[in-house]
């Protein structure tokens, strides 16, 4: 199998990688929709992930890679393992990175009886689903407006609450799931679901870039990729590495930066200009600007880190406005002009 192409090699797309990378830093800004032209490396840059992430410690043998420091949040095999008093050891595991297919059954997604235990031996075993391998890591879903409703109302659930709850044919399993979401598609073919789209920390919009000499970097890149995937990875292998340890050094950083009051006020303002409902507008920028702060090497949350990522954390949380025919995100920019005179 060949090694994925780099996701330092990306010609442009500022706005998509920086997103990514911000969740990478903290987990909890919650997914990423990207929304655009086909061929704008959309499915590219998540599927490079994997170089990027530092390793994470898991359970030993943990078919659903739970934490070993996650007190009662841990998988019904884990506790039952811990009840009887064994020793949970830990071992280092790659961040998931699982693809979600559209046309996956829900058996795939949430996991169903092995059938080939059950008729060898005889035996009612689970058969983790995408959502186990996802825990922990990323849950990417291309050509997310299409995905069929009730796999919608299953990623809502689990969303919600962390947690992968299957009870079917005499098995009843319960599983922590909790991963980052990542979602692709062209707007031109659908919209999402008001309340999946509510989900997503950021959003970002990628166009096929109309710049002559990024547009020939882009083929020379790609071909030189088709032409020996393993030397060209190699060759920039260096420039992920950085961008690695950037994350890991952005990680232990968050913690400790301060946000002021007066951040907190800005970003309050901004979403109530805007419009948008309810708090998650707020608590989406908080985050990602925290989290841009400790990219940037920063020890205090600004203003200015608020503004850098404003349009990602609140341009698909507004109402549509018929009274103005401009789109989201230069509502934004507006309001941010006009409030804080970026």
């Amino acid at each position: 199998m060949h090694s994925p192409f780099p996701f330092s090699a990306i010609v442009g797309q500022d706005e998509m990688k920086r997103a990514i990378l911000l969740t990478a830093v903290d987990p909890s800004i919650g997914g990423v929709l990207i929304l655009g032209h086909r061929g704008t490396a959309k499915s590219t840059a998540v599927r490079a992930l994997p170089a990027l992430l530092p390793s994470i410690p898991v359970v030993a043998g943990c078919r659903y890679g739970c934490d070993p420091k996650a007190n009662g949040r841990k998988c019904t095999e884990c506790q039952a393992r811990e009840r009887e008093g064994t020793r949970l050891r830990s071992e280092s595991r790659t961040v998931p990175v699982v693809d979600l297919p559209l046309g996956a059954t829900e058996d795939r997604v949430v996991g169903a009886l092995d059938l080939e235990r059950a008729l060898t031996k005889g035996e009612k075993a689970f058969e983790p689903g995408l959502l186990a391998r996802a825990h922990r890591g990323y849950l990417y879903v291309d050509e997310i407006n299409l995905l069929e409703d009730h796999l919608v109302d299953l990623l809502l659930d689990v969303a919600a609450t962390g947690e992968n709850v299957v009870e079917r044919e005499g098995i009843s399993i319960r599983h922590p799931a909790r991963f980052v979401l990542v979602g692709s598609g062209n707007p031109e073919e659908g919209d999402l679901r008001p309340q999946l789209l509510d989900r997503f920390g950021l959003s970002v919009e990628v166009t096929t870039t109309t710049d002559l000499a990024e547009r020939v970097e882009v083929i020379k890149r790609r071909d030189a990729f088709d032409r020996d995937p393993d030397g060209f990875a190699a060759a920039w292998a260096g420039s992920d590495d950085a961008t690695r340890q950037r994350v890991e050094k952005a990680r232990k950083r968050l913690e400790r930066l301060t946000v002021p009051d007066e951040v907190l006020h800005h970003a309050a303002a901004l979403c109530a200009a805007v419009g948008t409902d309810g708090v998650r507008g707020e608590l989406a920028l908080l985050r990602a600007a925290r989290a841009t702060a400790a990219l940037d090497g920063a020890r205090t949350v600004t203003s200015s880190h608020l503004r850098a990522i404003a349009a990602s954390a609140l341009r698909h949380r507004l109402r549509r406005n018929v009274l103005d025919d401009v789109g989201s995100t230069a509502r934004i920019e507006r309001a941010l002009q006009e409030r804080f005179g970026a």
